[in-house]
Formats: structure tokens, C-alpha cells, sequence
């Protein structure tokens, strides 16, 4: 299942489904759920939610137990609405919103490098030539992500 975008349905899954905002939100989702997932992807959402404790809770409840959420998210990139754009979450800050909810981070991980937060400035990048450096500079990243498994284990009260 993938929230709020439409990059991966031509892959082979089983099934798939997608929930777009406005008309599902991570911090009113409907009850009940719309149903519960093997993997739940959410990929350049988070920094858009107002409140991102229950937008996690709420991937954990879609997924199901021993499923997985993936997560990705901007770091050092320009602000973006839509609606807004509240949140930058660290390597370790996306680690800990992760455990808080019930989530078993399997890694995190990050990259980025200071030349492509500068040829950011002006206009988005979407592709990075093959002559620009692709290196990683830990200390300076574009982008976070994490892939987390939902335990058995009953759910947090």
C-alpha cells in the first residue's frame, strides 16, 4: 500500500493500493482502517503532516504484524506546501519517531552531498548528471530513510 503517491504500481505485487491525500489523512485516518498491509510505503510525506506522532501511528496500524513501512523523507532541501511543510527529521530523529510508535527500524539511512544542496538553491534537481559526484557527505543530507518492521507484539496502548 502506498500513501499519498503513485511511484511503485507497476512493480509485481500480489495487490496493490494507494491513498491519496486530501481524501486520506495520516492524522484522521477513517475508522476502521481501509485495511492492513504487508508493506506500507510512504515516501515524501511526513514533513506534510501537522502532526507526525500519529501519522507514524497510523502507518503502523496499516501495516500488518511482521509487515513492513518504508519511509522516506527531505532533509536539506528547499520548503515545498502542500499543504505545508512542518517537519526535517535527522537519521537518528526519524530512528526515534520510528521506535515511538511501535516500529522496529531495520536501518536508516541517509545521502546527500553539499553540491547538490547548492545546485538546489535556485530550482529542484530532479536528476543528478552522471558528471556531477554522487559521494556521500553524512553530515550533509538531502534525504532520510528508514524500512521498519511492526513486531507480533501487541500494540502500544
Amino acid at each position: 500500500m502506498e500513501v499519498s503517491g503513485g511511484t511503485w504500481p507497476e512493480l509485481p505485487w500480489r495487490s496493490y493500493r494507494q491513498l491519496g491525500f486530501p481524501e486520506f489523512d495520516l492524522c484522521a485516518p477513517p475508522d476502521p482502517l481501509p485495511g492492513t498491509f504487508d508493506l506500507v510505503i510512504c515516501e515524501q510525506v511526513l514533513e506534510h503532516v501537522v502532526d507526525p506522532l500519529t501519522a507514524v501511528t497510523t502507518l503502523r496500524r496499516l501495516c500488518r504484524p511482521d509487515g513492513h513501512v518504508l519511509v522516506s523523507t527531505p532533509f536539506l532541501v528547499r520548503l515545498h506546501d502542500y499543504p505545508g511543510d512542518y517537519w526535517r527529521f535527522t537519521p537518528d530523529g526519524l530512528r526515534q519517531l520510528l521506535v515511538s510508535r511501535g516500529l522496529e527500524p531495520l536501518w536508516v539511512r541517509s545521502w546527500g552531498n553539499r553540491d547538490v544542496i547548492v545546485a538546489s538553491f535556485d530550482q529542484w534537481v530532479r536528476r543528478w548528471g552522471s558528471w556531477q559526484s554522487i559521494r556521500n557527505e553524512s553530515h550533509l543530507p538531502v534525504m532520510v530513510w528508514a524500512l521498519a518492521r511492526r513486531p507480533c507484539r501487541p500494540d502500544p496502548p
